[in-house]
């Protein structure tokens, strides 16, 4: 069907509410065409878009269409009896939503474990894994702003669902009737009579005990208490419970709380972007911590899955990155059970393939095998899974630079409680050898290298932003770069052709990972330009991964690059 016919159906239909029709009735034909164009696209990070009427938004029919689907997928994997956790975060509709696919998947006869309240998506992963359910429903827009939500899928491993299975189950929303064909019931009877069972407390505390024991070196916590300052802040998002209870439990007696993000809100009252990827999203948490002279900041996004750092360094606080704060950890990590005792058999690390470059001199200095993925927690997870499946391998730490962290198997998907405890347990060690994390990071880089990465992003909003995103990777693939600022391409990796070219010799080999729309230069001093599509976004993403001997030198390499990517969209 067209965009006018699809609608029609909505506008015609018995089945939308009076509400919805009204603010339908409101739409212009340029607003028609953009809600009713095509359905939000189904991946392996399920749904996200903003929320308002018609099939390219976030609403109560597409959630339960989605769901539909996804239920299919169960049954036809025959894992009803195992059942489906569903959580979610703070946002606006998050609770509509999940009560939504819960009724949905009660309806098809499928087992269905609901969180009382608001929970860090890692807690959803955990609670999947340890209930050994089918798969999982977390509705959430993570660090998107207010007007967006989401709804991810996970499998039985606790991780997000892979490409194939992204695949089979778009392929059933497809055949599937967004209003005659999705089945319903009540949530408060269908509670009652079994077939939904609340998950409250007993799972938190399941959860608070695995994280915990990722702590390797306690002592210097232990030693600080007493002195040892960390300002928190959840955002307004799903954290504000168990990262406190988990900084408290390990020992942590001087943890200040920023009251006006404290309370769960989905409007983001005090931040436009709620990402604590954005220093801005700092400036209450800095307030209080000039207040009570803290040694840290640490926010979380509204899912609790991300960490952003800021540390007092020489002049007032320092944002730290996340490929920084990653660098920091698997360094911190390495170092400190080499100081309990000696690394454990096999020990592995996992990056993504946009991540710092940082971490593969750590990890070749260190005797850690290091593990690139594609971008996504997802990627890092089935690599954990296959470690487990083998039977061997010890693995130690899991990163991507957008903020995301794991230590331990108890969750498949990044867990910033469990980088939160790391990250208090890092400060502790470092201050007993009179150093913040800013002294941390300047040692790092004078013993592996001057690393910086930055992040250029390309905007193409609109009706035709697909097009021209599409337009601007084909000029790429058709006329790569030969050199960037002098320093000559070596090596194309094409993860769409899947394909490794050595550009001196021609010859090729494959990535060995799956196919995805991005294209990655190597150049012959290792430098490292990635460039994809946003997946949640219209825009292009190009990560630049750089090094140098000196600072100033790997500034001067960074703005070079930066001209360059700046003029292939003019």
């Amino acid at each position: 069907m067209n965009y006018q016919q699809n609608y029609d159906k909505w506008i015609q239909s018995e089945k939308v509410d009076k509400a919805t029709k009204e603010i339908l009735a409101t739409y212009t034909e340029e607003e028609k065409e953009f809600r009713f164009f095509a359905p939000l696209s189904f991946g392996t990070a399920g749904l996200r878009g903003t929320m308002a009427p018609g099939i390219n938004g976030m609403n109560a029919y597409t959630v339960a269409w989605a769901t539909q689907g996804f239920a299919r997928y169960i049954l036809q994997e025959g894992a009803a009896d195992k059942g489906v956790v569903v959580g979610r975060d703070s946002r606006n509709n998050s609770d509509l939503f999940a009560k939504i696919a819960c009724e949905v998947l009660a309806a098809n006869g499928i087992k269905v474990y609901a969180f009382d309240d608001i929970r860090p998506t890692p807690v959803l992963s955990f609670a999947l894994r340890f209930l050994g359910a089918a798969g999982g429903i977390n509705i959430t827009a993570s660090h998107n702003p207010k007007q967006y939500n989401g709804y991810k899928v996970y499998w039985s491993d606790g991780a997000q669902i892979s490409l194939e299975q992204a695949e089979t189950i778009s392929a059933l929303i497809a055949q599937t009737d967004i209003f005659d064909d999705v089945k319903s019931c009540d949530f408060d009877e269908a509670v009652q009579n079994g077939a939904i069972t609340m998950v409250g407390p007993d799972i938190d505390e399941k959860f608070l005990e695995a994280v915990l024991g990722e702590r390797i070196l306690p002592e210097p916590l232990a030693k600080a208490a007493d002195t040892l300052k960390i300002v928190y802040t959840p955002l307004n998002g799903a954290g504000y419970r168990l990262v406190p209870e988990a900084l408290r439990r390990m020992g942590l007696k001087h943890l200040y709380i920023v009251d006006e993000q404290m309370t769960p809100d989905g409007n983001f009252p005090t931040v436009p972007f709620p990402n604590p990827e954005l220093p801005e999203v700092f400036a209450l948490g800095i307030e209080k911590a000039e207040q009570v002279n803290s040694d840290l900041i640490i926010a979380n996004d509204p899912d609790a899955d991300r960490l952003g750092v800021m540390a007092r360094g020489k002049n007032g606080f320092e944002v730290l990155t996340g490929n920084q704060t990653g660098a920091l950890l698997l360094d911190y990590i390495i170092t400190a059970y080499k100081e309990k005792g000696g690394l454990p058999e096999e020990p592995y690390a996992i990056k993504t393939i946009v991540t710092s470059e940082l971490a593969s001199a750590i990890c070749q200095q260190n005797g850690v095998t290091l593990h690139n993925v594609l971008t996504g927690f997802k990627f890092i997870g089935e690599v954990i899974n296959r470690y487990q499946k083998e039977g061997h391998g010890s693995f130690l730490f899991g990163y991507e630079e957008s903020y995301g962290y794991l230590k331990g198997t108890h969750a498949l998907d990044k867990d910033a409680v469990v980088a939160s405890v790391l990250v208090c347990d890092m400060a502790a060690y470092y201050r007993a050898k009179n150093m913040t994390l800013c002294d941390a990071l300047e040692a790092l880089y004078q013993k592996y290298g001057f690393y910086r990465e930055l992040t250029e992003n390309i905007y193409m909003e609109g009706l035709d932003g697909l097009t021209r995103m599409k337009a601007l990777m084909d000029t790429m693939r058709q006329n790569p770069p030969i050199d960037f600022d002098g320093d000559t391409v070596t090596e194309i990796r094409d993860y769409k052709t899947g394909l490794i070219t050595d550009l001196a010799t021609g010859a090729t080999a494959p990535t060995g990972l799956p196919e995805s729309n991005v294209l990655y230069y190597r150049t012959e001093n290792d430098n490292v330009v990635v460039i994809r599509p946003s997946g949640t976004e219209p825009k292009i993403k190009v990560y630049l991964l750089l090094h140098a001997d000196e600072p100033k030198e790997a500034e001067a390499k960074m703005a070079a690059y930066q001209k360059i990517v700046n003029s292939w969209t003019k």
